[in-house]
């Protein structure tokens, strides 16, 4: 029996590797769809925003209670797969409690250490579930937010649902462990009580040893293929920030937040309108060729850092929350900016997936086809949803290239604006008035004083 479950758990194994494998490297391949951009600069100031944003939380401790429970969570995550990896060994080799009989006591310290994290990931999970179903917290409503109806709203309290659930196999399977310690149960490596496990004990008071045997092994069979659930689950999912927040973070922008960086080809224009440089030999002919598309209209267009951002968006709403256009009543959401242009990449991801690798146009695009011109239209491009989002993504990046597509390559600017860039043009402000009457408000003051 016990080489039966080997050979069953090696083939699962297998099977889930291969399904996060292949998952991963589609997500990957429309990654690198985008422009190439050079994100390698300064490794060590990287490493240390890595550090403190993605591993040290800090952004979700300008909310402290969220940020707090948040950090139970992540934790709990991060450390309680410690004891998987004795689970999966235990699984591979047939065996019951690997580490135990090399660990000693320290074992069952350790165990209980896992138990106190996974009661607060049970605890914190069903609060963050109460948030979402009963207290309703307003970011999360699809009435108010209409990226929200449908899936990403069952997205995240299934996930919750998922841990909660996964928390209380593990529990029970140790408790249920200990009773058939207690037993003198052969299989069963004696450790102790467990620091949590211990008050379930009580559940399986009148269990035979057989019932027992069937429930700790269906709790472990049940704990372990939840695992592996969730590690090919997380991959359709807006959880995939458990993986992509660290990377994200540590390719994020360096410089400050408020500068807008100028399109190369425009730059260069006007550069040589200005007499301050040419084009000669001292340019490649690929740096004079007239660029095939000013700003962006579908996601190759986009850089892989911004197609990275929005695989890594948690859709937790903050920006869209802080977003003063949103507020106001207009369409724009950061929020809806990032999970289209991952609706864009998962559709050319299937498209992909069909035809070798290779993405064959669909006659779609994420300018219009999932993101509207009033959306864009719409952003004061204030920074206010990068300053709030957690893990450093820039919603406004993506938003500015699709406006730039619309204005400079569609010529479709509203007409306000375009009065606005002629007066620019003739004079050097967005007012028309001559730059020498600038300062007629100051003249009349100064004659009524």
């Amino acid at each position: 029996m016990a080489i039966i479950q080997q050979i069953l758990f090696l083939a699962i194994l297998g099977i889930v590797g291969w399904l996060v494998f292949k998952r991963a490297s589609l997500i990957r391949n429309t990654i690198l769809l985008g422009r190439d951009e050079n994100r390698t600069d300064q490794p060590a100031l990287r490493f240390a925003t890595m550090l403190r944003i993605a591993f040290g939380q800090k952004k979700m401790f300008d909310r402290p209670l969220i940020g707090l429970m948040h950090f139970v969570v992540y934790a709990g995550f991060l450390l309680i797969n410690i004891e998987v990896l004795e689970i999966v060994l235990d699984g591979i080799l047939g065996k019951h409690r690997l580490f135990a009989p090399f660990l000693g006591s320290f074992y069952t310290f350790l165990i209980g250490f896992f138990e106190f994290l996974a009661v607060g990931v049970l605890v914190t999970c069903t609060i963050f579930l109460i948030r979402r179903t009963f207290l309703k917290v307003e970011r999360f409503q699809p009435s108010r937010h209409r990226e929200m109806n449908g899936w990403p709203q069952l997205d995240g309290k299934v996930i919750l649902l998922f841990e909660i659930v996964l928390m209380i196999a593990i529990l029970t399977m140790n408790a249920a462990d200990t009773v058939l310690q207690e037993m003198g149960s052969g299989h069963y490596i004696p450790t102790g009580d467990f620091a949590f496990s211990h008050f379930l004990k009580p559940l399986f008071a009148n269990w035979n040893e057989t019932s027992l045997m069937i429930y700790e092994r269906f709790a472990w069979w049940f704990h372990i293929l939840g695992i592996f659930t969730f590690a090919v689950y997380v991959t359709y999912s807006k959880h995939l920030h458990i993986a992509l927040a660290f990377p994200n973070t540590y390719f994020s922008r360096l410089t400050p937040k408020g500068e807008m960086h100028n399109m190369p080809d425009i730059t260069r224009e006007v550069k040589i309108m200005l007499g301050l440089t040419d084009t000669d030999s001292n340019t490649s002919a690929e740096e004079n060729a007239i660029p095939e598309r000013f700003g962006a209209k579908d996601v190759p267009d986009l850089s892989w850092k911004n197609l990275m951002d929005a695989y890594s968006c948690t859709e937790c709403g903050r920006c869209t929350e802080a977003c003063p256009a949103n507020i106001t009543g207009k369409k724009l959401s950061p929020r809806k900016i990032m999970m289209d242009t991952r609706d864009r990449l998962e559709d050319i991801g299937r498209i992909m997936h069909v035809n070798d690798g290779k993405f064959v146009e669909d006659g779609k695009s994420l300018m219009g086809d999932y993101i509207s011109n009033e959306e864009i239209l719409a952003c004061t491009t204030c920074n206010a949803c990068v300053q709030e989002c957690p893990i450093l993504i820039n919603p406004l990046d993506i938003i500015l290239q699709l406006r730039r597509y619309k204005i400079m390559d569609e010529a479709q600017a509203p007409a306000a604006w375009n009065a606005m860039f002629q007066n620019l043009d003739t004079n050097q402000a967005p007012w028309k008035f001559s730059p020498g009457d600038r300062f007629n408000w100051a003249e009349k003051l100064r004659n009524e004083v």
